[in-house]
């Protein structure tokens, strides 16, 4: 009885074995043909290496009363001292709500021009006019923060500002955007959707270069009208695209930068300025309160982690596309 069981279990277990085998020699096949390409991701490799993950161990001050004469090692352990002082803050419902009005307005209001400008781009016959349309919207992607910043705050100046110019043109009194809270969350996403979609249209438009073109054709032939063909034909071909897009814009919702909204904060519009980011830089860098810093960084980065993973488990329920 044994032997038999033994004829008809090692079998498979073999074959299996063979499997593995085979798939490792494949492995090494392929990397000894392709050695090249491997090469040429080692310096971006080690860069994420050394300055992404090597750095992680830092989050351990989050835990700690962090010393700098004594290190991170030797730092008291307090555990979630620094994450309960945060949600027990006054002000943590406001950085949250802050956080997530600007950031889900401009995911409302960026996300959809940079493809209705690639499939506008992509209608266009190629001439002049369709790369001076493609300079000036690519243009601001280029223009630095600090620059952006000056220029944001020169053009809405309520006494010598472009924009308060022309609306004293309508008759109309002028505005301080920069000192009304009203103001804020409009003057930073507006400005960032102007600076970014030209630059944002450009993946699209490599989605859209690979349509075929006898798609086209064949429904020219049928009577298709131009925006029937941009609906039926080019719209599904870039769904991929603008669904892994979605996915990491999602993910990164609470991953702003503090630099743009840094230059355009002051004491006036504070109630509407003060993210979690400005937060972090200064409470860490100016006032030095590294664990509490490094707790609320980590409690950022921990929500960004499960929007983006909650996110991806939704994109692969409703379609075939996602992450992974």
């Amino acid at each position: 009885m044994a032997a038999s069981v033994e004829t008809v279990t090692n079998p498979p277990q073999q074959t299996q074995q063979k499997r593995k085998h085979r798939g490792r020699l494949l492995d090494l096949k392929r990397l000894k043909k392709n050695w090249q390409l491997y090469v040429l991701i080692i310096p971006t490799f080690l860069c994420f290496l050394i300055f992404s993950y090597i750095p992680m161990y830092g989050v351990l001050i989050a835990f700690k009363d962090y010393v700098p004469v004594l290190g991170v090692w030797n730092s008291p352990w307090v555990g979630f001292k620094y994450f309960n002082q945060f949600f027990q803050s006054y002000y943590f419902w406001d950085l949250l709500r802050n956080t997530m009005g600007i950031q889900i307005y401009g995911l409302i209001v960026g996300f959809p021009l940079p493809i209705i400008l690639a499939l506008a781009l992509n209608e266009m016959k190629d001439g002049f006019w369709k790369k001076f349309s493609q300079t000036v919207t690519y243009a601001p992607n280029f223009i630095s923060v600090v620059v952006m910043g000056g220029m944001i705050i020169a053009f809405l100046d309520p006494s010598t500002g472009i924009i308060n110019h022309a609306i004293q043109a309508f008759g109309l009194k002028p505005i301080a955007f920069m000192n009304d809270p009203r103001w804020f969350k409009n003057v930073y996403v507006l400005s960032g959707v102007w600076q970014g979609t030209g630059w944002g249209s450009v993946i699209y438009l490599a989605a859209l270069a690979g349509v075929d073109p006898a798609l086209h054709e064949a429904a020219i032939v049928d009577g298709a009208s131009r925006l029937q063909r941009i609906w039926h034909i080019n719209l599904p071909a870039i769904v991929p695209t603008m669904v892994i897009l979605l996915i990491m814009n999602v993910g990164s919702l609470f991953s702003m930068g503090y630099e743009k909204i840094l230059l355009l904060q002051n004491p006036l519009n504070l109630s509407s300025s003060n993210v979690i980011a400005t937060f972090v830089y200064k409470q860490g860098l100016l006032d030095g309160q590294y664990s509490y810093a490094a707790a609320v960084g980590l409690f950022n980065s921990a929500i960004n982690a499960i929007l983006l993973i909650a996110v991806n488990k939704i994109a692969q329920k409703v379609s075939d596309t996602s992450l992974w």
